[in-house]
This record gives structure tokens, sequence and C-alpha cells, in this order.
């Protein structure tokens, strides 16, 4: 029985970056964008420790490596892509950068799970798209180009390497 519990650790940290990227829509939707922005670095911090947890115990799953993968399309996808949109000024170029950030981020996920890599990652993960839209939306401060920037640089063939 303490292996099937050890086995569900690091999914509950998988479903903590999920809730907070959740509640960071939620907030958003409510006005509370600092505390939307704050949240998605929550879920920072969350996936950060899931995989190093799964890792550390050897409980990698495939239904982790997926559940996770949903988790980072809502916290560091759709979540940053709509604090983007609520502050940015409206225009064409605002609404293609919101709406091919998390497309890009995505088939960014979709191609890792299909062909993960060892040591590195190809284009940018998403995390690392995300958490810069967070922290400009923190500060209220929004740039379409900077967004689009991110969401080619996820599908890019660049190699970053793995923390």
């Amino acid at each position: 029985m303490f292996k099937q519990i050890i086995k569900v650790v690091p999914n509950i940290f998988t479903l903590g970056n999920l809730l907070c990227g959740v509640l960071s829509i939620t907030l958003n939707m409510s006005g509370f964008i600092e505390t939307a922005a704050i949240l998605i670095f929550f879920s920072g911090v969350f996936d950060l420790l899931d995989g190093r947890i799964a890792r550390r115990l050897k409980v990698n799953s495939e239904m982790g490596v997926q559940l996770d993968s949903l988790a980072d399309i809502v916290s560091f996808g759709v979540a940053p892509a709509l604090l983007f949109h609520s502050i940015a000024p409206t225009s064409v170029l605002t609404s293609l950068a919101f709406i091919l950030f998390p497309i890009m981020g995505a088939l960014r996920l979709a191609k890792f799970n299909v062909k993960p890599t060892i040591g590195y990652f190809n284009g940018l993960p998403i995390p690392a798209a995300g958490l810069p839209l967070a922290g400009m939306g923190f500060f209220s401060y929004s740039n379409a180009w900077i967004t689009l920037l991110l969401a080619l640089l996820m599908v890019s063939p660049i190699k970053v390497k793995k923390l």
C-alpha cells in the first residue's frame, strides 16, 4: 500500500500546478491581475517539483507525463495568454498573439510527448515562455511582439538545456 501512495505523490504536485493555473484564470476574470500572475509562478514551483519528485522516488509514469502536459498548457499557455489579453490594448496584433501563444504551447508539448529528448528541449519549454508573460502581467505590462516571439520560440528548432 505504501508503494501505491508513493506513486501518486508526483501527480499531487502536478495537480497543484493545474489548480494554480485554473485559479489564476478565475482570478484574472475577476480582475485580480497581480494575484493571477503570482499563481502562475506558484504553478512553476509545482511544475519544477513534480518531475524531480517522480525521478527521486523512481515512479515516472506515462500518465504522469500526460497529466503534466495538460497542466502545463493550462498554467503556462492559457493562463498567461489570458493575463496578457486582459491588460493589452485591443488590436489585431494583440489578438494574434493571444491566439498563437497557447496554440504554439500545445504544439510544443505534443511534439515533446511524441518524441522526448534527453538532456535538452527542442524549442523553448512552455514554462519558460509562460513565466515571463506572468511577470509582465504582474507589472501590468503587455507587449504583443514579445508574446509572439515567445510563442514562436516554443516551436523553433533551438535546443534548450534541461535544468
